[in-house]
């Protein structure tokens, strides 16, 4: 059997054994109980794919979870940056940012709703909020992660701080920001879901408060269904991304046969 095609076969294998699991429970132990079973959940999945509002609520979700995303990188990477490159700058910041890390959106998600209401502003500033801590910090250690050797090195070939910086602080601090990225593509996802879940904003949160608030819950779990293969889909795009653009890393590079 091909290498590559045995572990597919067992991701799938365990996916149907959870969804005949599923199956079991919600149709024995747990009948007539809220847990609606696999079958009825899927037949309500087919009808939201047919339903216009399903594609818009999605759409709102990815716009708001990749701008989000999108913008929390930019600000992050170059913040990063020039946080790592400069002490007092680091020293000036290490408080705040250490004092503003363990807050999760979820505690200002009230905060924000009151200044920016129910909309997708609010979401985007929560996601954005919830990604570019992270990323901030691994840019910082990326940039201190530099060999100081091969910066010694570039700047006795006479390279400036712009050159060095493009040469070999930035490749050096991208396996920082490559896993910052993973981290943050499925937690971007999670958040504007739990913005419109208790906040109101737009997007497939409001939809699955809409099912459960109307007790319909075969909806309420097809909307979750749709969540985990967003879930799968973001965390697969993120490390496709980050393969790509660090193939040159030692950790990607492949082994070649003696």
């Amino acid at each position: 059997m091909n290498k590559n095609l045995r572990p597919l076969l067992v991701s799938a294998g365990g996916m149907l054994a959870a969804l005949a699991l599923w199956q079991v429970t919600a149709t024995g132990p747990m009948a007539g109980g809220p847990l609606p079973s696999a079958a009825a959940t899927f037949v309500q999945l087919a009808g939201l794919v047919a339903n216009e509002a399903f594609w818009a609520a999605l759409a709102e979700t990815l716009v708001i979870s990749l701008a989000g995303l999108t913008s929390a990188a930019v600000v992050g990477v170059v913040t990063g940056v020039l946080i790592g490159s400069f002490e007092p700058v680091r020293y000036a910041t290490l408080a705040v940012l250490e004092f503003l890390k363990p807050i999760p959106p979820i505690v200002i998600l009230p905060l924000v709703v009151l200044i920016f209401g129910p909309t997708t502003q609010m979401s985007w500033f929560l996601v954005f909020f919830g990604c570019v801590l992270p990323i901030i910090m691994q840019t910082v250690s990326g940039v201190h992660d530099a060999d100081p050797v091969t910066l010694d090195t570039a700047r006795s070939y006479g390279l400036g701080r712009t050159e060095i910086l493009a040469r070999v602080t930035l490749p050096s601090a991208m396996p920082f920001i490559g896993t910052a990225m993973r981290v943050a593509a499925p937690a971007a996802l999670v958040i504007t879901v739990v913005a419109g879940l208790l906040g109101g904003g737009p997007g497939l949160g409001l939809s699955i408060y809409q099912a459960q608030a109307a007790g319909d819950y075969p909806v309420l779990y097809a909307y979750v269904v749709v969540l985990g293969v967003l879930g799968l889909s973001f965390q697969g795009a993120s490390r496709l991304a980050e393969r790509r653009l660090l193939h040159w890393h030692a950790s990607y590079r492949e082994v070649l046969p003696a």
